[in-house]
């Protein structure tokens, strides 16, 4: 994998019984979700990138020193936006004087987005004159989304920016953010629990589990790795991105084109051409050894076994199957894989119901 890893993040802290030890060196653009359980140290690494938690290590940008042994720039002085699970927004003043806030803070304005795009990007021009009482959650946080970039930062982090959110306005923000990951050419570390959010938004994946790194790479290698446990639970999945190829009108259905094959859809109202991501749970992959046109299963695709490895029960197997570029899951009994035959290399196909697949 070649990435252009401009952030080095290494930090040791350690209290409570919890130790944070990390050494990172992350992408300089794009989404890099910070993943894994509650307590994992997500959040506490962010804040350390943040300069908000003091610990030992070393944080460079693009090579510009942020923390070493002898430097340690303070926060307010670090050209980042930070988004936190509650918008924080000063309760007295109106949207248009929290954004300028930011935006009159920020001395170099030459090489951001200016307020009025930024204003568009987030859908809030017709909330300028509101004071926050009168804004739903979801509104408040993208206001919050929006002052972080008025200060035209060169580092972008967000802390569960959908925590505190009911699912309706999950649902209603995070088009915006998809909007925003088209648009922003700054880099992003986002910290989140939650797979849909990673699915949807995230170009990189740091793994954390009791504060160490667990695994960390693309969107499908990340998720494909049969070596996490929650890959191994009846949670498994990937993500795979495709691309939107041809729609039937008739059945509601869409064909996604990506490395390897083709998967069937249901249509959300796709445009030919259009970049989706789909979820692939291992469950709802099946295996065979020929391929088997006459059944009601419309998604078959032409594998090979990558790597076998147990799930999370004895009589659990959890399969990596090989397509093209990309890595899917396949969980089945122990019993069906003995009954297969199947080892490493071995040619399969792969089975996928249209109806399993979430968008």
């Amino acid at each position: 994998m070649s990435l252009c890893a401009d952030i080095h993040a290494q930090f040791k802290l350690s209290y409570d019984g919890f130790a944070l030890d990390v050494d990172l060196q992350l992408p300089s653009q794009g989404v890099t979700a910070l993943f894994g359980p509650s307590g994992s140290g997500k959040s506490t690494l962010l804040r350390c990138i943040a300069g908000l938690e003091r610990a030992e290590g070393k944080l460079s940008v693009k090579g510009e020193i942020w923390q070493d042994e002898q430097i340690f720039i303070p926060t307010h002085q670090r050209p980042i936006g930070y988004v936190f699970q509650d918008a924080n927004l000063f309760p007295h003043m109106s949207v248009k004087a929290n954004l300028n806030y930011g935006f009159k803070r920020q001395p170099h304005r030459h090489d951001g987005f200016s307020l009025d795009k930024i204003i568009d990007l987030l859908g809030i021009g017709h909330l300028l004159d509101r004071k926050p009482d009168r804004l739903s959650g979801g509104e408040k946080q993208r206001v919050a989304i929006a002052r972080a970039l008025a200060v035209n930062p060169r580092l972008l982090l967000m802390d569960e920016p959908l925590a505190a959110l009911d699912l309706a306005r999950k649902r209603e923000i995070l088009p915006f953010l998809e909007k925003l990951h088209e648009e922003l050419e700054m880099p992003v570390i986002y910290v989140t629990h939650a797979p849909n959010e990673v699915a949807r938004l995230a170009d990189h994946v740091v793994m954390l589990n009791q504060g160490r790194l667990q695994s960390f790479g693309t969107l499908n290698e990340t998720f494909a790795n049969v070596e996490l446990p929650e890959q191994a639970s009846d949670a498994g999945s990937v993500i795979i991105e495709a691309r939107i190829t041809e729609i039937q009108p008739e059945w509601h259905l869409a064909r996604a084109s990506f490395d390897g094959g083709d998967i069937w859809l249901r249509d959300l109202n796709f445009t030919p051409g259009q970049t989706v991501r789909f979820q692939v749970m291992a469950r709802d992959v099946s295996l065979a050894l020929t391929a088997d046109h006459n059944s009601s299963i419309a998604n078959v695709l032409q594998a090979e076994v990558d790597q076998i490895s147990d799930g999370d029960h004895p009589g659990i197997a959890l399969v990596r199957l090989k397509i093209g570029d990309n890595f899917i899951l396949s969980r089945l009994t122990q019993r069906s894989l003995h009954t297969l035959g199947v080892t490493e290399g071995d040619p399969v196909w792969a089975q996928i119901k249209s109806t399993a697949i979430v968008e």
